[in-house]
């Protein structure tokens, strides 16, 4: 089967502040819009946000090579040169990280770059790039305990 881009529909507190955060900080194109969503190319793929005073809380309880992150979140696998021209972007706008830029899987086919952070609303989102992106899906990594 051929690849396809997502869709993603989630939540987020108001358009004015994701506008500024999806279409200024992370540079995503707008596309269609309402009074009560928003449309983004989120780097080839859509997201559609949508307006709510109800945003669900992530939680903690994830665990990837000795680090917990948050679940659920969101996000891409973008270039190596990518990956780091959004953490100075994110950095330049002030924007905390939850787990700053990180690689890991040292000299593992998997090794990969990671950055976690919240837009405006809370959520959080996951940037990652792979050193080697033939292996985004290779098995057998080792996990640190």
């Amino acid at each position: 089967m051929k690849q396809c881009p997502f869709h993603y529909s989630f939540l987020v507190k108001d358009l004015e502040s994701s506008r500024k955060f999806y279409g200024e900080i992370l540079e995503c194109r707008e596309g269609r819009s309402t009074s009560t969503w928003i449309d983004f190319d989120f780097f080839g793929n859509q997201l559609s946000l949508h307006v709510s005073d109800k945003i669900p809380e992530s939680h903690p309880c994830g665990f990837v090579d000795g680090i917990v992150v948050p679940i659920p979140h969101f996000g891409c696998i973008v270039s190596w040169k990518d990956f780091n021209k959004i953490a100075d972007k994110l950095k330049a706008n002030n924007i905390e990280f939850i787990i700053p830029p990180t690689i890991r899987y040292i000299d593992e086919l998997g090794e990969q770059a990671t950055m976690f952070f919240r837009d405006f609303s809370g959520n959080f989102l996951e940037i990652k790039s792979f050193r080697n992106p033939e292996h985004i899906f290779t098995s057998g990594l080792k996990e640190k305990k």
